[in-house]
């Protein structure tokens, strides 16, 4: 006999993006097309506050059903998403409550994107580890100090809660959800019906590093990403990078790490991550000369810091991303 299927709510607001709620479902109907009528191992359903049409950030309309008439007795999975209208979401009462009630019964509880800014505000993220979408880690961070905000990883896990980054990562959690339930052979199955990577090789990066840079108000550190671009191969300890920037070494590194979150170390290493990242995907250069144009002192450095920041070696990310019309030397790794 087939066991029960385990019961999804995706909960819905106005203003709310499509993607957030579309991707993690398409997922798990996936998930259901191979199985015998009757035994499909999940069921959904589209909820929100007060049920109704309920109008996306792109004008589409959803009709869903409201939240009082779902039975919450059976809902193993809930899942928020996020979008333009997320703060007024947040800021809802009747939403909040809801969630703050009712979802400590639920067996998982996910975010996905700005999404986690409701979860937050019903205080269902206290004490937790969380990632929203990059843009967003900042003011998650300042209105909920309670909260370990991570500004890297695709999604995170802590205690039942689960929350992800932005947009398309929603896709990336709903497959991790899918491999806790079913099995990493039905989740493969289904992540190449999407054509995406069940784990994103690599893709614990949201964003890339000069657009964390350059996403800063302050024009001394986006010149400083430019410069830091240019000159990989320099020593680009902390003594050089504050007399790029006008700054003494100490108050650079102190002002570097208030408005980045990170050390002017562990940015260079990231840029020179990303250097190689290009390299591999993009010339059929050998590992040694990567690794010289990077910055990195040799290939072992550049193997570490692989391992440290993407939890890949050079040489798999080679092999998953390059583009095929640049040789790659055979003996290469």
């Amino acid at each position: 006999m087939a066991p029960d299927p385990r019961r999804l709510l995706f909960v819905l607001f106005d203003g709310c993006l499509m993607l957030d709620f579309v991707g993690p479902l398409q997922v798990f109907e996936l998930a259901c097309e191979t199985a015998e009528p009757g035994q499909a191992p999940f069921h959904w359903q589209i909820a929100s506050l007060g049920g109704g049409l309920v109008r996306t950030s792109s004008g589409l309309e959803v009709m869903t059903t409201a939240l009082a008439a779902c039975d919450l007795t059976a809902i193993d999975t809930l899942i928020i998403g996020g979008g333009p209208g997320v703060h007024r979401a947040a800021g809802d009462a009747g939403l909040v409550d809801w969630f703050r009630h009712n979802a400590p019964g639920v067996r998982r509880i996910c975010s996905v994107c700005t999404g986690a800014f409701v979860l937050a505000a019903a205080g269902l993220l206290h004490g937790r580890r969380a990632v929203t979408h990059w843009g967003s880690c900042g003011l998650l961070s300042e209105r909920y100090p309670d909260i370990a905000v991570s500004t890297d990883p695709v999604f995170v896990h802590d205690q039942g809660v689960w929350t992800s980054a932005g947009v398309t990562a929603g896709i990336d959690l709903a497959l991790a959800l899918l491999e806790d339930d079913l099995g990493h052979r039905e989740a493969m199955r289904v992540a190449r019906r999407l054509v995406v990577f069940l784990k994103r090789p690599g893709g614990q990066a949201q964003f890339s590093v000069p657009l964390s840079l350059q996403s800063e108000e302050d024009q001394a550190f986006e010149s400083l990403s430019a410069w830091i671009q240019d000159n990989l191969r320099r020593d680009l300890r902390v003594e050089v990078l504050a007399d790029q920037a006008g700054m003494s070494p100490r108050t650079f590194a102190r002002v570097f790490r208030q408005k980045t979150g990170r050390t002017p170390g562990k940015v260079v290493e990231e840029f020179r991550v990303e250097a190689a990242r290009r390299g591999l995907e993009e010339t059929g250069a050998s590992m040694k000369e990567i690794a010289a144009r990077a910055g990195f002192q040799d290939e072992e450095h550049m193997r570490r810091a692989f391992r440290r920041r993407l939890n890949v070696l050079p040489q798999d990310y080679r092999q998953r991303f390059h583009r095929g019309d640049a040789a790659v030397p055979a003996a290469a790794g």
